[in-house]
């Protein structure tokens, strides 16, 4: 991650508004590093908000929003993950609106959403001053694999991905618009954010995160919307996979020589730079490369019957 002291102010703004299709837009993150596309689902009676923003301030100007386009209709709350920037603002949301998320998430947000608070309040400056008052979420509904959500004429789907860019990974889809929310799995012109931080966190698995979006590309939606960067097409679906795959092929035939971890990520992260010079995000290849050899020795290894 840029170095905390040098990251901007995490806020939501009500600057950028895409309207993707009737009843359905997203609050854009401005390219603003810890803010994340907010989105918000609306049908005959109900609306769904997909994500909050860090903290109960920002928390608070999305649930206002969410209040004035529902006009009236009932309240839904889900997250992508539980990361801070994705569901430390659910609480604000208490009393509102119901909050529901599949259950790998609801068991990430109970064993390490108080670490990762006080991780992320050691940033310092406008980053801590966004949790200050953050009271973890805990849900009113925990579905298992998938749910169907009907907000009056309006279905949509919800589905744990399996272990990815976390344990809990959510993607939300909106069949009728075929629209389609990752979170984290997928940012636009952004290196694979890998939360590789062994040994407090190791549960990121690029192999089976490569096998997610293999899933995820096999049906298409006509629009995505990344958990962080410009809303696009499917093709965002496959810029993601092709560098995973590059990142384990090219990290693996390495490794397979025997040379060091820290030379890896060297040479990893030069080529990658040369393929994408674009994107953002750099300082997350080495974090990948970590655990891409981490993942090496256990394919590597046999196991025992």
């Amino acid at each position: 991650m840029t170095d905390p002291l040098r990251l901007p102010d995490p806020v939501v703004e009500l600057t950028e508004i895409h309207e993707l299709a009737d009843d359905l837009v997203v609050i854009g993150d401005r390219r603003v590093e810890l803010v994340p596309n907010v989105g918000i689902i609306g049908g005959r009676e109900a609306v769904l908000v997909i994500d909050t923003g860090m903290g109960p301030a920002n928390a608070e100007t999305v649930l206002g929003f969410a209040t004035e386009f529902a006009n009236g209709r009932k309240l839904y709350l889900t997250t992508t993950h539980f990361h801070p920037e994705h569901a430390f603002g659910a609480d604000t949301f208490r009393g509102a609106a119901t909050y529901l998320v599949n259950r790998a998430q609801a068991d990430d947000l109970k064993q390490k959403g108080d670490g990762y608070l006080a991780w992320f309040r050691e940033f310092g400056g406008a980053v801590a001053a966004r949790l200050a008052g953050v009271v973890l979420p805990e849900p009113d509904m925990v579905y298992n694999d998938s749910y169907e959500l009907d907000l009056g004429g309006r279905i949509v789907r919800m589905r744990g991905t399996g272990r990815a860019h976390s344990k809990g990974d959510q993607v939300v889809e909106v069949p009728g618009a075929s629209v389609l929310f990752t979170g984290d799995l997928v940012e636009a012109a952004h290196f694979a954010i890998f939360p590789w931080f062994p040994p407090h966190d190791t549960d990121v698995s690029g192999l089976r995160w490569i096998e997610v979006m293999d899933r995820l590309a096999a049906f298409p939606p006509r629009i995505v919307v990344p958990g962080h960067g410009d809303i696009g097409g499917p093709q965002l679906l496959s810029d993601v996979a092709d560098y995973l795959r590059l990142l384990r092929d090219e990290t693996w035939i390495r490794r397979d020589s025997a040379m060091s971890e820290e030379t890896i990520a060297e040479e990893i992260t030069a080529l990658m730079i040369q393929r994408h010079p674009d994107w953002a995000g750099r300082e997350w290849i080495r974090n990948g490369v970590g655990c891409t050899c981490a993942e090496h020795e256990l394919h590597r290894t046999p196991q025992r019957s």
